[in-house]
């Protein structure tokens, strides 16, 4: 491990932490999380935490998307990550884009 092993360990905690935190039918985005673990300027270190996430069942990541409302990435396929969106109840629009006014979750 080198010397930055434990903090990153720390910050992948936190981040995983908030993730954990948004409710079903709500959404985030990296820029919220990054806010609410007190790290503002740490988007792209959140979307990286949240790419390795290895528990998907207890740590909901595909509830987190993009500051413009698109749904980004997901492990599983951005296919798989609008499904279970749409499963919880979160209207995704044809082209990806989901409306934050009525569901994001702020911290």
């Amino acid at each position: 491990m080198n010397c930055f092993g434990d903090s990153v360990v720390s910050f992948s905690k936190k981040v995983l932490g908030a993730c954990k935190k948004i409710p079903r039918g709500k959404v985030t985005t990296y820029s919220e999380i990054a806010k609410a673990i007190n790290s503002p300027k740490s988007m792209r270190a959140v979307g990286n935490a949240l790419n390795k996430n290895e528990n998907i069942i207890l740590v909901p990541c595909h509830r987190v998307v993009r500051s413009n409302g698109f749904v980004g990435g997901y492990v599983q396929g951005t296919k798989r990550k609008i499904n279970l969106l749409r499963k919880e109840g979160i209207i995704v629009s044809n082209k990806g884009k989901i409306d934050l006014k009525k569901f994001l979750y702020k911290f």
